[in-house]
């Protein structure tokens, strides 16, 4: 089969791309601003890619047109188009579909499908558990919305059915819609046997009206998954809790708060793993934060459902490296570490500072360099909830282009400690400005950043390695 896939560079679409080409099929692509670092594994993959959306691609009479939820009906101030290619496959009925439902179709059938849903953690979570997985020899197929260090792809096939079994597949299971002609949430197509519910709270007010909204959604997951299936869930939130109460037929197992069938005892970066108050095995790793042990917790809970014992899992995930991008490391100069962060809502902002602060104590300070970029923080719906969310940063700065609401105004309760402005170069001269050596940098976007990282690495070259 050859797909074309409409917006084939995003995360979720170029992974479908990269498990497409594995399983044989022809793929080719488009998308706007054709960007590394997905553009760059597609091209490795030997995956033609084309720049923009136009008419002319349908001279590559593909068998399937795969549209991501990046291309709209919208037309622009001049009555044209944006998305002109996907006018004249709807013109001409041309077959086409959306990118989980081609994954559901392809891909998942007849698989054991693993997915891990939630606002938060969900890339790191899916990571942890293929990992756990991998470590056990059962060869797990997954799509993550990242690059897991320990396996520097973001898809992969992995076993292929054999006889009765089904082979595993790992899968971050976005809330997000899933296309222009299918409003639903991504994760509604995936029909997973164990479900993993990280974490609950609103998000994307570019599509849903309110948290219950999305509760809705996360009900309509549950309702996917079979009587022998398992849901495992954050008991410390009361959003998934709700959820619960709407039906469940599935079995179900806990995790997080201290009546739950699986807990942690001990330090962030140093924990034993209790089920049902028994100790049954024990983590000891770099990552730091509640989040990630809670994290941890969900992974293991779900491997279990597989067969994997706890015990297995937690000493696999000594050995877990997590994912580019979430707080990883990019440089450091005159003790001044730059660190890169996918975090965007208030509470990520506020999870990824607090594991920081809890790394390095008091002694050393903390800058926030960061970018409300995500269609949420763009409408400004959780503006009053930034200060909050910077708590544990000594200074905060953050990049305010292509907002419409007054990011100086909204950071007024942090005093002195916050600064703004519209250009990321300006952004690295207040930092310059004001840091010292030993200070933490952390760069918090989910997007590029232009590249901000390098640019602060450079300046701080310049200002102390020269001085």
């Amino acid at each position: 089969m050859h797909i074309h896939i409409l917006g084939i560079c995003g995360t979720f679409m170029g992974g479908v791309a990269a498990l497409a080409r594995e399983a044989g099929h022809t793929v080719t692509g488009c998308d706007a601003g054709v960007y590394p670092p997905m553009s760059d594994q597609l091209r490795a993959l030997g995956i033609e890619l084309i720049e923009g959306f136009g008419t002319e691609q349908l001279s590559l009479q593909p068998d399937m047109y795969v549209v991501g939820n990046v291309v709209s009906r919208q037309h622009l101030e001049d009555g044209t188009p944006k998305f002109p290619l996907m006018e004249a496959i709807l013109d001409q009925g041309l077959p086409y579909t959306s990118g989980p439902q081609w994954l559901s179709e392809h891909v998942l059938q007849g698989r054991h499908v693993l997915a891990v849903a939630g606002t938060h953690g969900k890339t790191t979570t899916t990571s942890m558990l293929a990992w756990i997985l991998e470590c056990t020899g059962l060869t797990p197929g997954f799509l993550v919305g990242g690059v897991p260090l320990d396996f520097g792809v973001s898809a992969r096939l992995g076993q292929q059915a054999t006889g009765q079994e089904r082979p595993l597949f790992v899968i971050e299971a976005d809330e997000y819609d899933t296309a222009f002609f299918d409003k639903r949430s991504k994760f509604v197509h995936y029909r997973p046997r164990t479900a993993v519910l990280n974490n609950l709270e609103f998000d994307h007010a570019d599509i849903f009206a309110d948290l219950a909204a999305i509760e809705r959604q996360f009900h309509h997951l549950i309702r996917t998954v079979p009587a022998s299936g398992r849901v495992v869930f954050n008991g410390i939130e009361q959003a998934l809790v709700r959820v619960l109460h709407q039906g469940c037929w599935s079995e179900q197992r806990s995790f997080g708060a201290a009546v739950s069938d699986f807990t942690a005892e001990g330090v962030h970066h140093a924990f034993d793993v209790m089920q049902q108050g028994k100790k049954v095995g024990r983590v000891e790793w770099a990552l730091s934060g509640e989040h990630n042990q809670l994290n941890a917790l969900a992974a293991i809970a779900a491997a279990e459902h597989v067969g994997v014992s706890p015990a297995v899992a937690a000493e696999a995930l000594g050995r877990f490296h997590n994912v580019k991008r979430r707080m990883e490391l990019c440089g450091s100069v005159a003790g001044i570490a730059v660190y890169d962060d996918f975090a965007h809502h208030p509470t990520a902002i506020r999870t990824t500072l607090d594991g920081l602060r809890q790394r390095v104590g008091q002694q050393q300070r903390i800058l926030a360099v960061f970018e409300p970029r995500s269609n949420t923080m763009k409408l400004g719906t959780m503006k009053a909830q930034l200060p909050w969310s910077l708590k544990e940063a000594d200074l905060a700065f953050c990049h305010t282009a292509g907002l419409d609401w007054n990011a100086a105004q909204a950071l007024t309760d942090l005093g002195e400690a916050a600064f703004t402005s519209d250009n990321v170069d300006t952004v690295v001269a207040q930092v310059m400005e004001h840091v010292r050596p030993g200070d933490q940098i952390v760069c918090m976007s989910n997007g590029g950043f232009a590249g901000i990282h390098g640019k602060l690495l450079a300046a701080l070259q310049y200002k102390f390695a020269t001085a």
